[in-house]
C-alpha cells in the first residue's frame, strides 16, 4: 500500500513542474527580502527569503504570468513556461520607485514580514548616526552619558538593557556585542559602522530566533552595509556647539551590472565639543573598505576591512543636589576630567555558493582588533575624601569567529518547506581586563581588578519552516550553545587561573496563521540566554553560567486599509537572572529572577502618496519576582514608551519630517521611593535635492525641552559634604541644537 502512494505520488509530481529565483535591488544588487511573487492566473504567491530566493512548485504546465512587487520599486511582471517534471529559473532586478504603502502584502512567513518593515522604516526615517537606525525597533530607546564615545544606554520591553547586556547586535554577521567587557556584558559600541553604508536592518523582539544564540533575550538587530555604491559621495555637515562631520563614499571599481566585481571606499570624521561647559573635544574616524564579485556562475565572494578610531572629554553624571544649590549648572560637571578612547579594526570575509538543487550555503570567517579605556566617577569622594573616586577600564580583545549556514527550499507531501542548519564558532582573547582607582586620568592609585580573558563559544542549530497550507507555517528550531570561560587572576600572587564549561539547549516554536489576504495570527515562543560575565562565572564556580529567559508572544499583522498596517503584540518574558549596576563601582553584576509582560501597538499610515505616518505604542509591566511586594520594581525600567511622526517624500525635491519621542516616568530604585523622571521631545529635518546636490537641516529638541538623557539613583559625596547622599544623578540631554548639511553625488 505503501509503495503503491509512493508510485501515486511520483507520477502527480512528474505532471507538475515549478519555479525557482531571485530578486534583487538592480542598483545596489543586495537582496530584497519580502518581496512578493504572484502568479496571476491562480492568485497564489510567495515572498523571498532572507537571500531573496523563492521557490514555487506544484504548478501545471504552462504559461503564467508573474508579477513582483516590493515597497520602494517598480512592479515586475514576465511570462514564465512550466514544463511538467522540470524548474523555471529566473532572477529579477528591480528599479527604485516611490514608496507605497498599498505594495506590502501580509505573508504567512513573518521573518519576511518584519525585514519588509525595516526595509520601509528605514527609507521613512532621518538617519545621521548608527545609533539612529537602532531606533527604528519599535519601542527601542537608547541614552548617552559619557561624552559622545561611549556605547549607549540601551532601553527596549521593559529592559534597562545598560549596554546590550539583553539584545544581540550584529553588522554584517559580525557580533557588535563584548562578552566580559571591561565595563559591563554585552557592551554594544555600533560607533564603527558609518550610517550611509547601511542598506538595511533586520530586527525583531523577543527570544524566539534559532540563528540568535547569546544576549537575545529583548530582541536582536542585524545590520547589512552595501554591497555596491549607486554613486560615488561627498558630504559636510555643520551645526552648534562646535559640530563638524564629513563623509566620503568612492567606487574604486566601477561596475556597470551586479556580475561585475565591485570595489568601493567609504570614510567619515567626526568632532564636537558638545553642549557642556567643559569642551568634549570628541573625535571620531571611520573606514570602511569593501569588495564584492561573483567569482563563478553559483560563487560569489564579499571582503570588507573597516577601522574605527574615537576620543573624548565628558562631565558625566551631576547630582541634582548641586544644581538645585547653584554650586553648578545643569551643563556643569563635578569631575570634567571624565572620558575615553577605543578604537576597532574589522577583517570580515563571506562566501556564498548557490546549489544546483536551489539550496544556499554561507561560510563567513572574521577577525576584530578592539581596544577601550573608560574613565569615569560616579561617586565622586564618597570612598576617597582626599583623591576622589574617579575609575578607570580598560581591556584590549582579539575576536576571532566563523559562522557557516546551509538554506534550501524543498517540499513534503506537496507542502512547501525549507530547512537551515548552522554552526560556527566565537573565540575572544582579553588581555588586561582591568579596573583602576585613577587621579586625573594620568596616575594609577591601585587596581580594584586585573586579568586576562579567554571565552569561547561553539553553536550548532537547525530550523525548520513547513508551510501547512497555503495560510498556515509552523516554524520549530533548535539550538545547541557551549562555553569555555577561562580567566587569570593578575593581581593573585600566583596567577591563579579557573576553567569553567556550560552548555546550553534552547528551542523555538512558532506558528502563523493567515486568517485573510490582509489578516495574520501568530503565536511566537521559545527559550534564550544571556551569558554571565567570566569573571562572574569562575567566582561562583560554575553557577548561573547561562541564565534562561522564557518568553511567548501573541500578535497580528493587519490591513484593514490598502494604505493603513496595524501590528499588535500581548507578550510575556521571565528571566532566571538579572543584572544590577552598581553605580560606586561602575560595573554590573547578577541579581535575581524577573518577569515582563505587556502591549505593542505599531501603526503605519500613508497619508497621501507623499504623506506617511506612524506610531509605535509600548506598554511593559516589569517586576522582580524574588523581592516584597512594594520592594519588586525594576530600576530604571521603562513602563510605557512611544515614538512616532510624519515623514513627507515630495516629487519636486522636497522631503522632512517631525517625530516625536516619549518616555514615562519610572521607578529609579527597587520600591519605587526615588523617580526618573521621563520626556517629551520633538525632531526635525527638512532636505532639498536639486541635480547631483542634497541639502539638508536637522533640529534635535525643537521646543529646547530641559531633559535627563541617563538617570541613576547614586550614593555620592561632595567634596565639601560630611555625609553621603543617596539621589538621582543624571546627564542632561541636548538642547535645542541645529545642524546644516550639504552632500555632492557624482
Amino acid at each position: 500500500m505503501v509503495g503503491l502512494l509512493c508510485i501515486i505520488g511520483m507520477a502527480a509530481k512528474s505532471q507538475t513542474g515549478g519555479i525557482n529565483g531571485r530578486v534583487i535591488d538592480a542598483s545596489s544588487g543586495q537582496p530584497l527580502i519580502g518581496a512578493n511573487i504572484i502568479i496571476e492566473e491562480i492568485s497564489n504567491g510567495v515572498a523571498t527569503n532572507e537571500f531573496g530566493k523563492f521557490s514555487i512548485k506544484n504548478l501545471e504546465a504552462g504559461t503564467y504570468n508573474l508579477i513582483v512587487s516590493f515597497i520602494g520599486f517598480e512592479k515586475f511582471s514576465q511570462k514564465i513556461a512550466i514544463n511538467a517534471g522540470k524548474f523555471s529559473s529566473v532572477d529579477f532586478a528591480l528599479l527604485p520607485d516611490a514608496l507605497a504603502l498599498e505594495d506590502f502584502e501580509i505573508r504567512q512567513n513573518l521573518v519576511q514580514n518584519a525585514s519588509t518593515i525595516s526595509s520601509l522604516d528605514l527609507q521613512l526615517r532621518p538617519i545621521s548616526t548608527s545609533q539612529d537606525v537602532l531606533k527604528i525597533v519599535p519601542g527601542l530607546f537608547i541614552a548617552q552619558h559619557a561624552g559622545g564615545g561611549k556605547a549607549e544606554q540601551i532601553f527596549l520591553r521593559g529592559f534597562d538593557i545598560d549596554h546590550g547586556t539583553d539584545i544581540a547586535l550584529t553588522v554584517d554577521g559580525m557580533p557588535v556585542n563584548m562578552v566580559s567587557h571591561a565595563h559591563g556584558q554585552g557592551y554594544s559600541d555600533l560607533h564603527f559602522v558609518i550610517p550611509e553604508t547601511i542598506e538595511r536592518v533586520a530586527f525583531d523582539k523577543g527570544p524566539y530566533y534559532t540563528s540568535k544564540g547569546n544576549l537575545n533575550t529583548a530582541g536582536f538587530a542585524d545590520f547589512q552595509t552595501k554591497k555596491r555604491l549607486d554613486n560615488n559621495l561627498f558630504k559636510i555637515e555643520g551645526g552648534q556647539f562646535g559640530t563638524f562631520r564629513t563623509v566620503g563614499m568612492f567606487n574604486l571599481l566601477s561596475a556597470e551590472n551586479i556580475d561585475e566585481p565591485s570595489l568601493f571606499l567609504a570614510t567619515e570624521y567626526s568632532r564636537t565639543d558638545g553642549y557642556f561647559e567643559s569642551p568634549q573635544h570628541f573625535n571620531r574616524f571611520n573606514a570602511l573598505l569593501k569588495f564584492h564579485q561573483r567569482v563563478a556562475e553559483n560563487k560569489t565572494i564579499e571582503i570588507s576591512a573597516s577601522s574605527f578610531t574615537s576620543s573624548w572629554n565628558a562631565s558625566g553624571q551631576i547630582p541634582l543636589r548641586a544644581i538645585e544649590s547653584g554650586q553648578i549648572t545643569r551643563f556643569g560637571a563635578i569631575d570634567d576630567t571624565e572620558g575615553g578612547e577605543t578604537g576597532r579594526t574589522n577583517l570580515n570575509f563571506n562566501l556564498i555558493t548557490d546549489l544546483a538543487d536551489g539550496g544556499t550555503v554561507q561560510n563567513q570567517v572574521f577577525f576584530s582588533k578592539y581596544d577601550f579605556e573608560l574613565v569615569s566617577n560616579f561617586t565622586f569622594f564618597l570612598n576617597d575624601p582626599i583623591n576622589g573616586d574617579q575609575i578607570t577600564q580598560s581591556e584590549s580583545r582579539n575576536i576571532y569567529g566563523s559562522n557557516n549556514r546551509y538554506f534550501n527550499n524543498w517540499d513534503l507531501f506537496g507542502l512547501n518547506a525549507s530547512t537551515e542548519f548552522g554552526a560556527g564558532f566565537r573565540f575572544d582573547q582579553v588581555e588586561d581586563i582591568r579596573l583602576s582607582r585613577t587621579l586625573q586620568r594620568q596616575t594609577v592609585l591601585s587596581d580594584l581588578a586585573r586579568g586576562d580573558v579567554q571565552e569561547t563559544n561553539a553553536f550548532i542549530y537547525a530550523e525548520e519552516v513547513l508551510n501547512i497550507s497555503e495560510k498556515i507555517a509552523l516554524t520549530t528550531g533548535l539550538r545547541y550553545d557551549f562555553f569555555t570561560f577561562d580567566y587569570t587572576n593578575r593581581l593573585s600572587t600566583n596567577y591563579d587561573r579557573k576553567v569553567e564549561n556550560k552548555g546550553i539547549l534552547t528551542p523555538k516554536l512558532n506558528l502563523s496563521v493567515q486568517a485573510a489576504k490582509d489578516l495574520n495570527f501568530y503565536i511566537k515562543s521559545g527559550i534564550g540566554y544571556h551569558s554571565n560575565d567570566t569573571r562572574v562565572v569562575v567566582a561562583q564556580n560554575g553557577q548561573e553560567i547561562l541564565p534562561k529567559a522564557y518568553g511567548i508572544d501573541f500578535g497580528t499583522l493587519w490591513k484593514p486599509s490598502p494604505n493603513l498596517l496595524v501590528n499588535l503584540a500581548l507578550w510575556r518574558l521571565n528571566l532566571d537572572q538579572e543584572f544590577v549596576y552598581v553605580g560606586d563601582e561602575g560595573i554590573v553584576e547578577a541579581g535575581g529572577k524577573t518577569r515582563r509582560q505587556g502591549v505593542d501597538l505599531t501603526l503605519r499610515y500613508q497619508l497621501s502618496p507623499s504623506l506617511y505616518a506612524n506610531v509605535d505604542l509600548n506598554y511593559t509591566n516589569p517586576e522582580s519576582v524574588e523581592e516584597a511586594e512594594g520592594q519588586n520594581y525594576i530600576p530604571l525600567a521603562p513602563t510605557f514608551t512611544s515614538i512616532g511622526g510624519l515623514t513627507y517624500e515630495g516629487k519636486t525635491g522636497f522631503s522632512g519630517s517631525l517625530r516625536y519621542r516619549f518616555l514615562d516616568d519610572r521607578a529609579a530604585n527597587e520600591d519605587y521611593s526615588v523617580t526618573a523622571k521621563g520626556y517629551f521631545l520633538l525632531d526635525a529635518v527638512v532636505n532639498y535635492s536639486i541635480g547631483a546636490f542634497d541639502f539638508g537641516l536637522s533640529v534635535e529638541n525643537v521646543l529646547d525641552t530641559e531633559w535627563r538623557e541617563a538617570q541613576f539613583e547614586t550614593e555620592s559625596r561632595l567634596r565639601s559634604e560630611a555625609n553621603s547622599v543617596s539621589e538621582i544623578h543624571f546627564t542632561p540631554g541636548t538642547p535645542f541644537q541645529a545642524r546644516l548639511s550639504v552632500a555632492v553625488k557624482f
